[in-house]
This record gives structure tokens, C-alpha cells and sequence, in this order.
């Protein structure tokens, strides 16, 4: 029976070709992901490892927050004690924050959050270890400093010209001293390097004689956990000390933690190629079985057992599985690879370090392209094992019965019913439970359909009927073989339905929570312009103060974080500037005034004021965050909004009991409103500074929905492997299918049909089948989307649906397009065959 099997592999090389495809990719993306993660994995942790191979023990301060009585971090003298233990080769110490350098044109190199600024801290030699200088060298003056090799190209600077570099102060300008490589991990993820003297980075992120960090050298053949006992009690409670070697498996594990979401979510979608590919593959077996009938039931006749026959058909598909797994494995590798580059270009730059492709990997591929081509072909293995030898008299082989439809059509039909009615509770449940009961009802729901859709493609393609009647013959004989064989339709529209339900329920809840951001944003804020920090650090009193003082500017208010403590709740708060909040924000006041934040009393929130039996008129006992305490009156309520804390009061009263404030964003009206101009002088006014950004409300719309849209493309992207499966699906079958009706295409040429007409009957053939599976896929995404969009209406002001019309027609049309493409090759063999020879084909 091995031997037939591998006879029929080579005999059907062509129509086994798209299975073969199909369980390729889908493999491929196992592979590729499991490779991918275990190179960056490594990569990352050579990394770690490198950055505190020379460290034997590092010590860090801990954050003193408020507490005015609290020490900034290390100071010099602690650094000097651990620089002479026993053991010790050298104590360097480290003090860093944000650090930003514009290029030639003003644009701030590298992303924001990982723009660095640290010390350089030179030994005995001159050298520090952390940096290896290929140019010049490092800072030795307050007015000097040197970069990583990577920013000096971006920004086109070499050793001596003069370098603007923004930290959380003024701009100043400094004399580049040297260009380094390093191993920091800021820089590796797209960000910059700054080196500053000891002196300067003291002053500019702590306090002159402190240090947040301290990395301790080893003497050769001295004992890192000696010294670490040493260390310890010479910082006591006032810093967190360990091994390097902890402190690098610490890093390994995180980074392990961190890379095991990007595996799970590139696996998700591995496993939904792969289900899709489950169509594909059943379709194949199911439709060669058919094919075989009188070669299998003569094989019955002769002797061979039922069990022989499904062991045959499961022999041909773990031999189809084996050649596309390692084919796949082949085809991950080179996506691994190609992923690499993909974050390259988007600016992740990932650690040097090769390829690595462990065992784990092929054996994945191996079990997963096998295991699954071997499960989607026992169906139609069982049902060729249950072809009686009296099919080898005829061409009538085993035919589903009346019983298996009404079967089949009912379980399909509870099920459906189940997950609509799972999806509906979780809409109205909302929160993590109610997507979790939709989560449920989905896939219940997706598995019903999935059955019930040979019932659904009869009554959904005569829809169609009126349409492909006006192409002639061809219309009419296209509409009968689609719906010729239901269960065949209906396998291979379920892989375009599937494809097309997920990438429509992405679409249906980005766009409408996106809509939602844009209306929030259009809404809420009546400023012009709004001012942050690229590094998503506050801005501080002196860019307020220059704002205010800005030419052409109307009205200025800070967003002040804060918190207070009422009634021995927490409560955060937003320090704002009477007189002016009101006309850069709109905060919708359902009761009092906002011009009484002017008399030192406090707006809230109206969810805040409810929950807590507020209202306008309470006085309140309140305790700041310095300790003091004392009474605020409330004295207006407004409709929640997410451009203030649910308490907002005038920011000199968080001035008056807190240490430096911290502003997120500062929001500017001007008298002519937004403008070249006006953005000129504000940007001007904070000494054309590149950290500090100026938003225009659409810059301001694009921040809040610009990583929605990022996220559609890359799940697009991703569910671009499922579709394409998908096509492969409508291909094969439409290829098998003009197989199978040689006679019956042989008889029409005969009787006067055309090769044009031949080619357009398959044609229409493969558009009417993947609209149907497009139209179902669409009706079913459709409804997902709006039911997780009702879980998010609580938590996002201004929600309501919005069906992305644009994007499903072109879905449409594109389904469209892909029955035409995947008709090219069916349709020129269908108009080639020779009447005479397909009419005495069997």
C-alpha cells in the first residue's frame, strides 16, 4: 500500500502542487517565527552578556521621589569606599538621562524615549571600557562631547564641528570630541548616545558629586559574590547591588519575557494560515478520492481492506506533508531573515549575531506540515475506505445521504446560533470578560458558518444567477458548477471567508476607533497647537513661561500631572491656568463654573463626582503631596475628557506643595489661529529646541490614531499569508474541477462553444465562488468588529460604529480579482483540451 501511495504522489505531482504550496507557507511561518525569535533572543542576550562581561558587581541607586530628605543617588565618597575593597580593580560611576541631537535640518535623530545622555568615565589609561572610540575621543571639558558612530552619520557631523544637543534644559552647543561603537541598549534600539563629561552629566541629570549607577571591576582571580558582600553594606538601604552575572540573566529573562508576545502573536496568525490551509488540503484529497473511485474500489475488490485504503490515502498525505514541511523550513529560514531587515528598516537596530536555527524549529516545521496535511486528509481517507467494489462497475461512487446533510446542517446551524449569541452577550458584558465570552462566540460562530456554508452557497450564488446570465452561456454554466458540488464550493470559499473575516472585523474596529480618537481630539481641544517632549518627559516651567511670552499667542495652559489625596483616596490631578484652560480645551461643564478654578476651588469629572457623591458647592479635606493638608471646594463639574485628570485645579496650588512640576503637555491658542507662522514662533520661542515637539491638531491626530492605523498595516500584512493560502485554495480547485469535466467540456466544445466562452465560463466561475466566500467573510468580520467595539464604548468618549464602506469594497473587488487570477491557469487548460481526446477521457 506504501508503494501505491507513493505511485499516486508522483502521478498527481501537478494537483498535489497547491497543497503542497499551502502547507509550505504555512510551515514557513512556523519556522520562520521560531527562528526569528530564537536569533533575536540570542542576539540580544550575546548583548547582555557583553555589556557586563567586565562587571563583577553593579549598584544602583534607588529613587528618592519626593522625599526632599532622601540622598540624589551614590555620592562620590560611597564610590571611593567601593573602589578600595579587596578585590577591586576600579569603581566607575554612571549618571545618564535624556539627550536629543538634531540632524542638518533641526529633526531630532533616533525615536525620542531612547535618546540617551551619559558620562564619560575615563580609568587610569584614559579609556572607558563601555566605549570603543573610532574617531577622536572622549569629552575632556565641560564643552565637549562625543556620539555614537550611527547618529554622528545620521546627523553628517564629524570630530570638531559644533553639535546642538537638547536635554531636559536649555539647547547648548558643544564641540564634538570623538565617535564611538557601543553595546548600550538605547542605542541599539534606534535611539542616540550623548557623552558628556562627568561634571557636566552630573549637573545636567542629578547633582554635582552623585551617580545613579556604580559598575565595579574585578581584581583577576577575585570573587564576585565576595565583593558583593563587601559592597552591600556600604550602601545599605539607599541602593539595590548585585552580581553582573545576576544582572545579565535578569536582562536575559526580560528579554525572553519580552519576545515571547512577538512569538505568540506571529504564531497566531501561523496557526490561522494554517487552518485556512486545512480547506485547501481536504479540498485536494477529497476531490483525487473522487477521481480514484474505480481504482480504489477495484483495490477493494481485489482484496485490499477498508483500513488499507485510509491508510493508503493518509501514506500519500504524510508524504505531501514531509516534502512541503521541509520545503517550509527551507522558505521560514529565508523569512527569519527577511524579518531581521524588515525591523532594520523600520529603525530597530538588532544586536550583530548570526542565524540561529535550532532543532526545535525543524522539528516544528516536520510535526506541524505532517500532523496537519495527515488530519485534513483523514475525511476524505475514511469516505474513499467506504467505497463498496461494486463502484469499480460504474462511476457512481459514495454520495452524501439525506441523513449526513440534515446532520451536518443542524450541528452547523447550533453552533452559529451559539457564538451569535456568545458575541452578542459579550458586546453588552464590555470589559476584559465580555471580549473574552466574544472571543468564545467567534470561533464558534466562524466553525458554524464553516459547516453551514455548502447549505448557504445555493440561495447566495442564485443571487448572482440574474447577473451571470447577461455573459450568455458561459454566465449561465458558470452559476450551475458553482453550485454543483456545494460541499466543494463551500470548502473552498470557507478559506476566503475565514481570511477575509478577520482582516474585516480589524477594519471595522480600527476605523471606528479611530474615528472615535478623531472626533475625541476635534472635539476636546480648541488649541492650535499642542507642545511636548519627544522623550515623553515633562517640559518645565521655563518652555511655559516662553510660550506665554511667544508673539501672536492668545491663551496658554499646562496639563500639569499631580495627585492629591481626598478623603483618604488617591485622586490624580491636572494643574491648568485659569482663565486660559477654557479656551484652549473644551471641557463641557454640566454644572458650576470653570472660572471659579480662578478662587482656588477644583473641577471634577462628572464619572469622578457620581462614584463619589460629589458635587458643586462640597468642600473637601485634602491632603498634598508634601503632607500638608487642608479643604478645596468643588466648583464645577464637566464631562469626563481625556486631556485632563478627573480633579483639575489651578497649577499654582501644585506648585505651592510640590518640588519641579511636571507638565506632559502644554496647549497654546493663537490669535490667528494655526499657521507656518505662528508654528515658526513657537518654535522659535523654545530656542528651536529639536526634544520639544509642536503639534497641530492634525499632527495631534495622527499621534493618538497613528499606531492604530501602524497596527492594521502590520495585521494586514500578516494575514497576507492566509489569503494568499486562500487563493491557492480557488486555483486547485478550479484546475481539479476542469479535470474532472473533461467530457463534459470536450461535449460543449463540440456542440459550438468556444475557447473565449470556455475561458470565461471557469473565469466566472472562480469570481462567483470567491465573492461568495468574500461576501460571507465580510458579514461575519462585520458583525465581530462592531461586537469588540461595544466592549471599548465605556472606556472611549464619542464611540460609535463606523463600517469602513471604501475598504470593504475594495475587498470586494479584490475577491473579484482573485477568482480572475486564480481562473488564468484552469481556464487556458480547460480552452486547450482537444474535444475528441476529453471526450473520451474518464
Amino acid at each position: 500500500m506504501f508503494r501505491t501511495a507513493l505511485r499516486n504522489v508522483l502521478a498527481h505531482k501537478a494537483r498535489l502542487l497547491m497543497t503542497v504550496l499551502a502547507v509550505m507557507l504555512g510551515v514557513a511561518f512556523v519556522s520562520g517565527t521560531l527562528v526569528f525569535t530564537d536569533t533575536l533572543s540570542d542576539a540580544f542576550r550575546n548583548q547582555s552578556a557583553k555589556s557586563y562581561r567586565d562587571v563583577a558587581v553593579a549598584v544602583s541607586a534607588r529613587p528618592t521621589g519626593d522625599d526632599p530628605t532622601g540622598t540624589p543617588g551614590l555620592s562620590e565618597q560611597v564610590r571611593e569606599k567601593i573602589a578600595g575593597l579587596d578585590g577591586v580593580a576600579s569603581a566607575t560611576g554612571r549618571v545618564g538621562g535624556f539627550a536629543g541631537v538634531p540632524d542638518r535640518d533641526g529633526k531630532l535623530i533616533g525615536v525620542g524615549w531612547s535618546n540617551r545622555g551619559a558620562n564619560f568615565a575615563p580609568g587610569e589609561d584614559g579609556r572607558d571600557p563601555a566605549y570603543r572610540f573610532t574617531a577622536g575621543g572622549g569629552p575632556a571639558e565641560a564643552g565637549q562631547i562625543a556620539l555614537d558612530k550611527d547618529t554622528a552619520e545620521q546627523g553628517g557631523y564629524q570630530v570638531g564641528d559644533t553639535v546642538r544637543v537638547a536635554t531636559n534644559g536649555p539647547v547648548k552647543e558643544y564641540a564634538l570630541s570623538g565617535v564611538f561603537t557601543t553595546e548600550d541598549g538605547a542605542v541599539n534600539a534606534g535611539g542616540s548616545l550623548v557623552l558628556f563629561d562627568t561634571a557636566v552629566a552630573q549637573k545636567l541629570y542629578l547633582k554635582p558629586g552623585f551617580f545613579s549607577d556604580v559598575s565595579v571591576v574585578a581584581e583577576p582571580g577575585a570573587d564576585a559574590d565576595t565583593i558583593l558582600a563587601a559592597v552591600k553594606p556600604l550602601v545599605g538601604e539607599e541602593a539595590d547591588a548585585q552580581t553582573g552575572q545576576a544582572l545579565a540573566d535578569e536582562q536575559a529573562r526580560q528579554i525572553e519575557s519580552g519576545l515571547s508576545a512577538l512569538n505568540q502573536m506571529l504564531l497566531a496568525f501561523a496557526g490561522i494560515a494554517l487552518f485556512v490551509g486545512v480547506f485547501l488540503i481536504s479540498n485536494t484529497f477529497a476531490m483525487l478520492v473522487a477521481q480514484r473511485t474505480k481504482e480504489l474500489a477495484l483495490m477493494r475488490a481485489v482484496g485490499a481492506s477498508r483500513r488499507q485504503i485510509t491508510r493508503s490515502v493518509l501514506a500519500e498525505a504524510g508524504l505531501v506533508g514531509l516534502v512541503a514541511s521541509l520545503a517550509g523550513f527551507g522558505l521560514g529560514v529565508l523569512l527569519a531573515v527577511g524579518l531581521r531587515a524588515g525591523m532594520a528598516s523600520f529603525g530597530m537596530r538588532i544586536p550583530e549575531g548570526g542565524l540561529v536555527i535550532g532543532t526545535t524549529p525543524l522539528i516544528s516545521a516536520l510535526a506541524v506540515g505532517v500532523l496537519v496535511t495527515m488530519l485534513a486528509a483523514w475525511l476524505p481517507g475514511r469516505r474513499a475506505a467506504k467505497i463498496p467494489p461494486v463502484a469499480a462497475m460504474s462511476s457512481v461512487h459514495a454520495v452524501a445521504t439525506t441523513k449526513s446533510l440534515v446532520l451536518r446542517n443542524s450541528v452547523g446551524a447550533v453552533l452559529t446560533a451559539l457564538g451569535a449569541l456568545g458575541i452578542v452577550a459579550g458586546a453588552g458584558a464590555g470589559g476584559d470578560n465580555g471580549r473574552m465570552l466574544i472571543g468564545g462566540g467567534a470561533f464558534l460562530a466562524l466553525v458554524g458558518v464553516i459547516v453551514l456554508i455548502p447549505l448557504l452557497s445555493r440561495p447566495v450564488i442564485a443571487l448572482a444567477r440574474p447577473v451571470l446570465r447577461s455573459f450568455g452561456v458561459a454566465g449561465e454554466l458558470a452559476g450551475r458548477n458553482a453550485v454543483r458540488n456545494p460541499r466543494r464550493t463551500g470548502a473552498t470559499a470557507s478559506a476566503l471567508a475565514i481570511g477575509l473575516t478577520l482582516v474585516t472585523g480589524l477594519s471595522v474596529l480600527g476605523v471606528t476607533v479611530g474615528s472615535a480618537v478623531d472626533r475625541m481630539t476635534t472635539d476636546q481641544i480648541k488649541a492650535d497647537y499642542m507642545v511636548t517632549m519627544a522623550s515623553g518627559d515633562g517640559l518645565n516651567r521655563e518652555a511655559l513661561t516662553a510660550l506665554e511670552n511667544a508673539p501672536g499667542v492668545a491663551a496658554v495652559s499646562p496639563q500639569q500631572a499631580g495627585s492629591l489625596e481626598i478623603k483618604g483616596d488617591f485622586a490624580s490631578a491636572s494643574g491648568v491656568t485659569p482663565g486660559a484652560v477654557e479656551q484652549v480645551l473644551n471641557l463641557k461643564v454640566t454644572s458650576g463654573s470653570l472660572a471659579s478654578l480662578a478662587d482656588g476651588r477644583i473641577a471634577v469629572a462628572d464619572t469622578t463626582a457620581r462614584m463619589r457623591g460629589w458635587k458643586a458647592g462640597t468642600t473637601l479635606p485634602v491632603e498634598f503631596s508634601d503632607g500638608k493638608k487642608g479643604e478645596l471646594t468643588v466648583g464645577a463639574v464637566f464631562e469626563d475628557s481625556e486631556f485632563v485628570s478627573p480633579v483639575v485645579l489651578d497649577s499654582a496650588i501644585l506648585d505651592a506643595h510640590g518640588a519641579e512640576p511636571y507638565i506632559p503637555q502644554i496647549f497654546v491658542k493663537m490669535d490667528r489661529g494655526a499657521s507656518d507662522a505662528g508654528e515658526k514662533a513657537l518654535t522659535k520661542a523654545l530656542g528651536d529646541n529639536p526634544a520639544m515637539t509642536v503639534m497641530d491638531q492634525q499632527d495631534i491626530r495622527e499621534s493618538f490614531g497613528g499606531i492604530i492605523n501602524t497596527m492594521l498595516n502590520i495585521m494586514y500584512g500578516l494575514l497576507a499569508m492566509a489569503l494568499i493560502i486562500a487563493v491557492l485554495g480557488v486555483v486547485n480547485t478550479l484546475a481539479m474541477s476542469v479535470f474532472e469535466r473533461q467530457q463534459e467540456i470536450g461535449m460543449l466544445r463540440a456542440i459550438g462553444l468556444d475557447r473565449r466562452r470556455v475561458k470565461r465560463m471557469v473565469r466566472l466561475e472562480a469570481v462567483v465562488i470567491s465573492l461568495f466566500g468574500a461576501v460571507v467573510g465580510i458579514g461575519l468580520g462585520s458583525f465581530l468588529g462592531w461586537a469588540i467595539g461595544e466592549t471599548l464604548r465605556d472606556t472611549m468618549p464619542g464611540y460609535s460604529l463606523v463600517l469602513p464602506w471604501d475598504r470593504i469594497g475594495v475587498f470586494l473587488l479584490l475577491a473579484g480579482l482573485v477568482g480572475v487570477l486564480a481562473s488564468l491557469w484552469p481556464a487556458r487548460s480547460a480552452a486547450k483540451l482537444n474535444m475528441l481526446t476529453a471526450i473520451k477521457a474518464e
